[in-house]
């Protein structure tokens, strides 16, 4: 998107991830918006608002709704496209990334993402997590160590993909 934004505020997402936000964004300014004026204006029907908890539920969701819509044209704003990196020397965004565990012989693979699309639990990390920030720049052969919460841990980069 912007190539001259900081790097602060830059938010890295892969394209499929871009479009995942437009499309939030456009569902909560489209038909969320709609859904909590409805309920809104059936709070105000019933009468006096100042014991209405529909009328207060429903203007607490409008706040989290615009403030979830701010946050999402702030981070389209500051999207920097993260391509599949593909076959490296060394680890980068966008890279998928074979290792092993050397205590227990686990090999896990993991994508190195931007922390927009981070989902452990689906292999996808964030170059701002800790595992992450250990591979980036990394190579084959290479043994990094994380502190995690169970301890430190130490891997051996596998492969680069």
């Amino acid at each position: 998107m912007n190539e001259t934004i900081n790097h602060e505020e830059a938010v890295y997402v892969t394209p499929e991830g871009l479009a995942k936000l437009k499309e939030e964004l456009e569902w909560r300014e489209n038909v969320r918006r709609k859904e909590i004026a409805q309920q809104l204006a059936a709070a105000k029907a019933e009468g006096d608002l100042s014991e209405n908890a529909g009328y207060d539920e429903a203007k607490y969701q409008a706040g989290m709704n615009e403030g979830r819509i701010l946050e999402l044209k702030q981070k389209i704003k500051n999207a920097v496209i993260i391509e599949s990196a593909g076959p490296s020397d060394t680890v980068q965004l966008g890279s998928t990334v074979t290792i092993k565990d050397l205590e227990f012989g686990d090999e896990e693979v993991y994508t190195i993402v931007g922390s927009t699309e981070s989902d452990p639990g689906n292999g996808r990390i964030s170059h701002k997590s800790p595992m992450g920030e250990a591979l980036l720049g990394r190579a084959v052969g290479d043994k990094v160590r994380v502190n995690t919460p169970g301890g430190e841990l130490t891997f051996e980069i596998l492969r680069i993909g």
